[in-house]
């Protein structure tokens, strides 16, 4: 899973965002910089599209959308799309085809992930939104998720020996790439899927029992889940040569940065690049797992819509603490979509 494409200038992240060297030595492609490309990912539970036009070495975002759609909502016991989780994602993708008219887009690509992957109608809702929206949307494997995941976001890992890990906690699964960082581009030397995200493990488990002796067996109930689902991959893994590194990109780690930062509204320019350590998200992870569906609801950055998900993010993230027993953790809030403007400007489609 070799990856040639451009290379991201490297540098360690701060809580003011990613920093990079100030002479990039390596050789800058000359793209365009008039042109303006997208990049449009539409994941089991969010819709994300990003239009950005070359910039030096770089991109620079022109214009940005993301909603939770919960597109995956009832997948897991049905099969199936539901009706109304396909109404509320062509609401949003309508307003990403408007976007892209508006911004005079030269060359996009629009993915799709777990949800319609797995979906039996994922066929047929594909063929719809092109119908109705004009995006034609790519499902792409698991594989291609991953590494469209570790090319968005790698310039924000730690510099260190050894290999590291990134990881994308996502709606419907989970992508775990083990990297070696010594070269520009990493190279994967492992990866794996599980399938479990946000809303495909909060389904499985259902609501708490009584009191707080129910909402500590629920958790117990996801951490295993996850844990016998990344055994596979646990068993490929030597031990870690010289510091370990994670980085994660997903709502999960965001949000529990923000919280961790007791933020009284997400702020990216803080988040992006942060480094937070391992313990103190786990303390995070634990007194959300603890707390009911309305006190969670009141935690600033989590709110009404992440309440009741945030719970199962929390028990993958521990699980991938546990499986790769780094003292610090490196948050991204970028990936497949920055990924995916990386190929394009490099003139390569996948």
């Amino acid at each position: 899973m070799g990856d040639g494409s451009a290379t991201i200038p490297r540098g360690p992240g701060t809580a003011n965002g990613p920093t990079a060297p100030p002479h990039d030595r390596q050789p800058r492609p000359r793209w365009p910089e008039s042109r303006h490309y997208a990049a449009l990912d539409l994941g089991t539970n969010n819709c994300r599209l990003l239009i950005a036009r070359p910039q030096g070495g770089g991109f620079a975002v022109v214009d940005a959308f993301s909603r939770i759609v919960r597109l995956g909502e009832g997948l897991a016991s049905t099969g199936r799309l539901s009706d109304a989780a396909i109404e509320r994602t062509l609401v949003a993708l309508k307003v990403c085809a408007d976007k892209l008219k508006r911004r005079n887009v030269t060359l996009a690509r629009s993915v799709a992930t777990e949800a319609c992957r797995q979906a039996t109608n994922g066929a047929e809702f594909i063929e719809r939104v092109y119908r109705e929206t004009g995006i034609a949307l790519d499902v792409i494997t698991a594989e291609e998720e991953a590494r469209l995941a570790v090319l968005g976001c790698h310039a924000l890992l730690e510099p260190g020996d050894g290999p590291a890990i990134v990881f994308d906690i996502g709606g419907g699964s989970t992508e775990l790439v083990l990297v070696d960082s010594q070269v520009p581009v990493p190279r994967i030397l492992d990866w794996h899927s599980a399938p479990w995200g946000v809303v495909s493990l909060t389904e499985a488990v259902g609501r708490p029992g009584p009191g707080s002796e129910g909402l500590a067996a629920l958790y117990a109930d996801m951490r295993a889940r996850v844990e016998a689902s990344f055994a596979p991959f646990r068993d490929r893994l030597q031990a870690p040569a010289g510091t370990p590194r994670l980085l994660g990109t997903s709502g999960t780690v965001t949000t529990l940065a923000s919280v961790h930062l007791e933020l009284a509204a997400y702020d990216r320019s803080v988040i992006d690049g942060l480094i937070v350590p391992t313990a103190a998200m786990r303390d995070v992870s634990t007194r959300l797992s603890g707390m009911t569906l309305a006190e969670r609801s009141q935690v600033p950055c989590i709110g009404a819509e992440r309440a009741d998900l945030v719970v199962a993010g929390c028990a993958i993230l521990e699980t991938i603490l546990d499986l790769w027993p780094a003292a610090r953790l490196g948050i991204a809030d970028r990936g497949i979509r920055e990924g995916i403007l990386r190929r394009l400007m490099n003139g390569r489609m996948l």
